[in-house]
């Protein structure tokens, strides 16, 4: 496949961030399709640059944030490796990329997994449907991806407390302060 070709069709499939750099960094992505690694790197890449991981030092300050180790993040750029799918969660929130989208491409959802979420009944929403039941509707049958989506749900569970508990303190604040 031609640079030329590869840069299209990863433009086609909404990697507008994609870029020559990375062609030439993953060489082998001329030789074919490119890998799922290397399609991850290329999303989360670009986004952590974006994100201010840029200069020396910045694979370390990646790792810091996200709880992965160097090595991995040096792994993760070079698009030679995916990350665990217990970090998912934090590389979404220091890219400010999309979960979901980190999620297909890393391979622990598929696209029609994501887009029955995106669909799911919203009269489910507040029922005593649980992470469980969710993940079986989702058709999540791999054990890392069902312990990655209940640990998203949890995780989204508390920033939601904690947004509460912000909201209800800023109004406090606000009028100890008038």
């Amino acid at each position: 496949m031609l640079v030329s070709d590869l840069i299209m069709t990863l433009a086609r499939q909404g990697f507008s961030s994609y870029s020559l750099t990375r062609e030439v960094e993953f060489g082998a992505m001329t030789d074919g399709t490119p890998t799922r690694a290397q399609r991850f790197a290329a999303i989360v890449v670009p986004a952590a640059e974006r994100a201010g991981y840029t200069g020396h030092g910045k694979g370390a300050r990646f790792a810091r944030d996200t709880g992965m180790t160097e090595s991995s993040v040096t792994r993760l750029w070079q698009g030679t490796a995916l990350p665990d799918a217990r970090f998912y969660s934090a590389i979404a929130e220091a890219t400010d990329l999309d979960l979901g989208t980190l999620l297909v491409e890393g391979g622990i959802l598929s696209p029609e997994s994501l887009q029955s979420l995106s669909e799911t009944d919203r009269s489910q929403v507040g029922s005593s449907l649980t992470p469980e039941q969710a993940a079986d509707r989702l058709g999540i049958n791999d054990s890392v991806g069902r312990e990655l989506f209940y640990a998203t749900i949890e995780r989204l569970k508390r920033l939601e407390d904690e947004g509460a508990s912000d909201h209800n303190a800023d109004r406090g604040g606000t009028a100890a302060q008038m």
